[in-house]
């Protein structure tokens, strides 16, 4: 393993300051995972980690498993791992817990550093898989630290709290983020309950409201029986009970029926014209033919 901090001052770095002081650098590489290690830094503990993760990757691949494509984003901020395709943070390892960065001089390809946990403090070793640059991406977190360590004499300590808190800031933007994605999928199951309770069960006849007119009225139908309907105060209307035998004007009067009416209820003269007009009228009816009678009272006959 090679020390990458180590590097001699006389020779130049690969990258100029401002690509990582106000920008980043990329690599694209494979993640064979993270480890915790039982000390911040060491060549021996690195090699334990990078065996111990290369034995869980080969186990993975056996049962079909492809090791995962991140990108590393370097600056003198950290180290970012994101996934390739999504973009998703999935790791943000400040400069300042980076404790110790090397690359493997008989695997061009492996790359580790160790950092510790800003949530339980321990120190995890994270191995990557970098196609044959592993010293280049070594020197390039080696170069942030030195651009950093300057910066920090030039600001005299006060850089290192801002980075604190802008660290804890894209933390808690990060939890707030994985809360909102949280609440839209259970808005998402709500919504899907709330439908599937509405829909009525299978074999099941819908029934259609009726529809009204502008007064709120149900529109006549001839063809169809009047339905009551529930007002709209949501009380039912009361029930119409009527003798069967019994009809109705307007008034609520009963209508007058001169055939129909009994001998006392009129005059004898009165009544004997009245009985007159019955029998020539089922008289007429007997014929066959139209029958008119003139009203004996009428002043006009």
């Amino acid at each position: 393993m090679n020390r990458a901090f180590n590097r001699k001052k006389d020779k130049s770095w690969m990258h100029t300051p401002e690509a990582l002081a106000k920008h980043y650098i990329p690599y694209n590489v494979k993640f064979l995972g993270n480890t915790e290690v039982e000390a911040p830094k060491g060549t021996e503990v690195v090699k334990d980690a990078v065996r111990k993760l290369k034995f869980q990757r080969h186990i993975k691949k056996s049962e079909g498993q492809k090791t995962p494509k991140v990108e590393l984003q370097i600056s003198i901020y950290g180290v970012k791992i994101l996934d390739s395709k999504t973009k998703d943070v999935q790791h943000n390892c400040q400069l300042h817990r980076i404790s110790f960065c090397a690359d493997d001089k008989t695997d061009k390809r492996i790359f580790t550093f160790i950092c510790k946990d800003s949530e339980s403090n321990k120190h995890l070793c994270f191995v990557f898989d970098s196609e044959k640059c592993a010293e280049e991406i070594t020197l390039t977190i080696g170069q942030a630290f030195d651009l950093a360590y300057k910066k920090f004499l030039e600001s005299g300590g006060k850089d290192v709290e801002t980075r604190k808190q802008i660290g804890t800031l894209q933390k808690r933007i990060q939890e707030l983020e994985s809360e909102n994605s949280e609440l839209k999928q259970q808005l998402q199951d709500l919504e899907e309950q709330l439908m599937i309770a509405h829909e009525p069960p299978a074999g099941s006849v819908s029934t259609k409201p009726l529809s009204t007119d502008v007064f709120d009225m149900v529109p006549f139908s001839p063809v169809t029986p009047l339905v009551p309907t529930v007002a709209s105060n949501g009380c039912p209307p009361p029930p119409t009970t009527l003798p069967p035998d019994i009809r109705k004007d307007l008034f609520g009067s009963e209508p007058f029926d001169p055939f129909t009416c009994g001998s006392a209820d009129f005059p004898p003269d009165i009544q004997s014209k009245l009985d007159e007009m019955q029998e020539g009228f089922k008289m007429g009816l007997t014929l066959g033919g139209a029958v008119f009678a003139l009203d004996p009272l009428d002043s006009r006959c």
